[in-house]
């Protein structure tokens, strides 16, 4: 029986554009290679991946009325990922997405339309329950929905990004209600391992903690004192990283989920986000569970074991 996941946040239609480079040069009018539109943000593209990898997810979102909402809702209905947690809004989220030849990308999310807006809280109150799990990224509107996942007493996972205090006030919140919690290392202030004793440390409900380190690979702290290193692997060559950590996030979250083993998960995650930054817009490809396990069989990906609590050499 598939386990039933919540995922709570923005769905977005974004444009992928490539750029010679960064910084960006100022020129009139330049005519890409390559140019792409999709329905992703952040909760679309989690909630996608851990349902094509086979999960029964449920999406809390917001969808506006508006041109782009139509494009939204229809790629929802594509995805099976349409439903009544999907709320009508006057306006859609947007976002663009500049792409350099080497795969590094900057994001220009648009989420205004949406983080201005409550979502109905007794609508998440019944999708939540029987829920194994509840996604909640750190959008504005999904902050008040977070007591409400926890008095439920559904695991909570959070992904706070380029985070870069531990006591972070924004991120705090979510945090504070935590299982599962994942990062990427682009702004820390210390090292991933240094960074994973401290979230244990400051929250003592956290049971995981996990550093995305982008070409090194990822990082994971268990509570137990072990520390999981998985090294980056790309199958298919790096075109895009976009969306690279929400791969990670959620493939991990579903192999936890499926096997309770966090080095096999953490290791089956690796392999799927690599996969999928050899795409153009990696936040609209996804893996099945049976495609996942055959790629391994070509590309091994092998994990260290250590220890987060002890005095680093």
């Amino acid at each position: 029986m598939p386990n039933r996941v919540v995922v709570a946040g923005v769905t977005s239609l974004y444009m992928a554009v490539p750029v010679a480079g960064f910084p960006i040069a100022y020129t009139p009018q330049r005519f890409p290679e390559w140019t792409r539109a999709e329905v992703s943000g952040a909760a679309c593209h989690i909630a996608d991946t851990m349902r094509t990898l086979g999960d029964e997810t449920s999406l809390c979102t917001f969808v506006g009325t508006d041109i782009a909402g139509e494009a939204i809702s229809a790629s929802l209905r594509a995805r099976d990922l349409h439903g009544d947690g999907v709320i009508p809004a006057p306006k859609s989220s947007l976002g663009v997405v500049l792409v350099a030849p080497d795969g590094r990308r900057s994001g220009r999310p648009y989420v205004a339309a949406v983080n201005m807006l409550q979502y109905p809280t007794d609508v998440f109150k019944r999708v939540i329950q029987g829920a194994d799990l509840a996604v909640l990224t750190n959008t504005a509107f999904v902050r008040p929905l977070l007591w409400h996942a926890w008095s439920a007493g559904v695991p909570i996972a959070v992904d706070v990004h380029l985070i870069s205090d531990v006591n972070d006030p924004y991120n705090r919140p979510w945090l504070e209600v935590a299982d599962i919690v994942f990062c990427s290392h682009e702004r820390l202030p210390c090292s991933p391992r240094s960074w994973v004793a401290q979230v244990f440390e400051r929250y003592p409900g956290c049971e995981i903690a996990a550093v995305g380190a982008g070409r090194d690979g990822c990082l994971m702290g268990l509570r137990d004192g072990r520390l999981i290193e998985v090294a980056a692997v790309a199958p298919r060559g790096v075109v895009s990283t976009s969306g690279a950590g929400d791969a990670l996030f959620a493939s991990f979250l579903h192999g936890w989920l499926a096997t309770g083993n966090p080095v096999t998960a953490l290791r089956q995650a690796v392999l799927h986000a690599g996969w999928k930054i050899g795409d153009t817009f990696p936040g609209a490809v996804s893996l099945t569970e049976p495609e996942l396990a055959r790629l391994g069989e070509c590309h091994p990906v092998t994990a260290t074991i250590g220890r987060w609590d002890v005095q680093e050499p």
